[in-house]
């Protein structure tokens, strides 16, 4: 990928809930590092998945490990520091063939018929890890240095909240001068294209594809390069007009604002993938915005918008095909979603098209919801917040459904388009599996 000037990052949420309350009547020590320090989006750069350990054991002093008082075991590291752990917790997570699969990495441990009082009957220390001899079937227990490291919950030695990859950069119509694209032959015939594809869609959270055939076979096979595709009553893979196939404004020529799809699924959709095939007149530019950009400004200019926001639900439903009566599960979602523990945003979930009645305000929250919304809608119609581009047949556009908000002008003529939806997970788990380690994935099992 291109050396690119650096974009905005953005700064930290404040959004008061009983997790966090409850987190925050613990002692600071016991606290999630990220309760202590909240962040917007991380700043860190990658997950701390190692093979080289900061606090080393010294093997040579078998005392580094030790047994307290038959209920915990007690390790220390070259630094000073020692990790605690519990007897039970550790013959829980052994990760030997009789109770861990090696394939499948699923425990085949019956955690039900362990005893509660487990003891080790002798520890001792291995140039590779700790090993444990338990005093029930003398079962015989080996833990990785580095996975014991990583996973020392008394202290906490890395942060587990810590989140996946390099960090997001937000941006606003800027990006225009250097957007992110790679070549088609890159990303099929190498993996090597498609980690930088999807990763592109991590930081960016949107990429381009240069040199794709103008074909809907070809589009659909460089959408099942990242997983299978998400069949909706739009169907799979998409090849449209505007005759309205489907009662859904996408099926028409009228322009669109800015919006997520799928509100109204429970699930909503992770990626979306658009290809222009044929256009015989004017208009139908692309919009994009980047909502994490958006959400980052409300919190500066209005953080009670914000806060408000991320709290009031907003039922949304599916309802233009006669036999399709789509509503979420729960019916009602924040605009704005954050991660229960670090309050990290992780979802914008927007379209004032698909907003059903809104009927469940208290009479005091009706104008101050209003007001919010209005907030959000004078961020995301900023012109400078707006990324328009133009179609073109053998250019495809991919970006993410939980983070860039998407529109289009009006336009005139003949337009055919073809396109997919890609699950969230999916997407996330090809990423991960192409920018991560086989052995360092293994150590977060």
């Amino acid at each position: 990928m291109l050396q690119r000037a650096p974009l905005s990052t953005a700064a930290a949420p404040s959004i008061p809930s009983r997790s966090q309350a409850l987190l925050r009547s613990l002692p600071r020590q016991t606290r999630p590092a990220l309760f202590q320090t909240p962040n917007y989006l991380s700043h860190a750069t990658h997950r701390h998945y190692s093979t080289e350990l900061k606090a080393q054991v010294d093997i040579k002093d078998q005392s580094s490990a030790s047994v307290v008082d038959s209920s915990k075991v007690h390790l220390r590291w070259k630094d000073g520091t020692t990790s605690r752990f519990h007897s039970f917790w550790l013959r829980d997570h052994c990760h030997c063939p009789e109770c861990y699969h090696s394939v499948t990495k699923q425990r085949l441990v019956n955690t039900f018929k362990i005893p509660r009082d487990i003891k080790p009957k002798s520890v001792s220390l291995s140039s590779t890890g700790l090993d444990i001899t338990w005093d029930h079937e003398n079962h015989k227990s080996h833990y990785p240095f580095t996975w014991l490291n990583r996973h020392s919950y008394d202290p906490k030695i890395t942060d587990p909240y810590l989140p996946e990859g390099a960090p997001k950069k937000t941006w606003d119509n800027s990006i225009a001068s250097d957007l992110p694209e790679v070549a088609y032959k890159d990303v099929m015939e190498s993996d090597k294209g498609l980690a930088e594809w999807l990763n592109n869609i991590h930081v960016y959270g949107f990429s381009f594809v240069s040199g794709v055939p103008v074909t809907t076979e070809a589009t659909e096979e460089l959408a099942k390069r990242i997983s299978f595709i998400r069949e909706t009553h739009y169907g799979g893979f998409w090849d449209f007009t505007s005759d309205l196939g489907h009662g859904d404004t996408a099926y028409t020529d009228l322009a669109l604002g800015a919006h997520t799809d799928t509100t109204y699924f429970t699930d909503p959709v992770g990626l979306q993938m658009f290809h222009l095939l044929h256009h015989d007149g004017e208009g139908g530019h692309n919009l994009m915005v980047d909502g994490f950009h958006c959400a980052k400004i409300l919190k500066e200019r209005h953080p009670a918008s914000y806060k408000l926001l991320s709290e009031i639900g907003i039922p949304s439903h599916s309802a233009g095909d006669l036999s399709t009566h789509i509503v979420p599960s729960p019916r009602r979602n924040p605009i704005l979603n954050h991660d229960p523990v670090t309050q990290d945003l992780v979802q914008v979930r927007f379209n004032n098209d698909d907003r059903s009645t809104m009927g469940h305000l208290e009479p005091h929250q009706v104008d101050a919801f209003y007001e919010a919304l209005f907030d959000w809608n004078r961020v995301l119609t900023d012109e400078k917040n707006l990324l328009w581009t133009k179609f073109q047949p053998g250019r495809v556009l991919i970006f993410d459904n939980w983070r860039c908000l998407h529109g289009r002008s009006a336009f005139t003529g003949k337009r055919r388009m073809c396109g997919a939806y890609t699950n969230w997970d999916d997407y996330r788990s090809r990423w991960r599996t192409l920018n991560t380690s086989a052995k360092q994935l293994a150590e977060d099992l």
